[in-house]
């Protein structure tokens, strides 16, 4: 059933035009699509993100997507090379340095964009 289909994630935006900017010179996207909606990018694996416009934009508290990435540390450093500020939370059992959650778990990062939703790198 579903476990056999790509899954996308809904990135709620107040204003497109900021956003976009936001993901194409910040983080490098490509947009696949665009329409009156929104605008749709594509990445590794054929999954992806959809920015669509709603006035609820940046109300979650909670991450809206993250990425596996092999070097963490590399991914950080190039994206605040271009402008990134990364986060760090009070969480149970990591430890952050230079903006990069270690844990037993792993390591992660978090960001937030131009409309508030915070994003994540994880450590794969």
């Amino acid at each position: 059933m579903l476990q056999n289909s790509p899954m996308y994630a809904y990135l709620p935006v107040k204003d497109v035009a900021r956003a976009r900017a936001f993901y194409e010179q910040r983080l490098g996207f490509r947009p696949r699509e665009e329409n009156e909606g929104g605008v749709a990018y594509e990445f590794a694996d054929h999954t992806g993100c959809f920015l669509y416009p709603t006035p609820n934009a940046g109300t979650s508290q909670a991450s809206q997507a993250f990425w596996v990435v092999h070097d963490l540390e590399r991914e950080v450093a190039e994206l605040r090379a271009h402008g990134v500020k990364f986060e760090e939370y009070d969480l149970p059992g990591m430890t952050f340095r230079d903006g990069i959650a270690v844990g037993e778990g792993g390591k992660a990062a978090w960001f937030k964009d131009t409309e508030g939703n915070i994003l994540a790198l994880i450590q794969g």
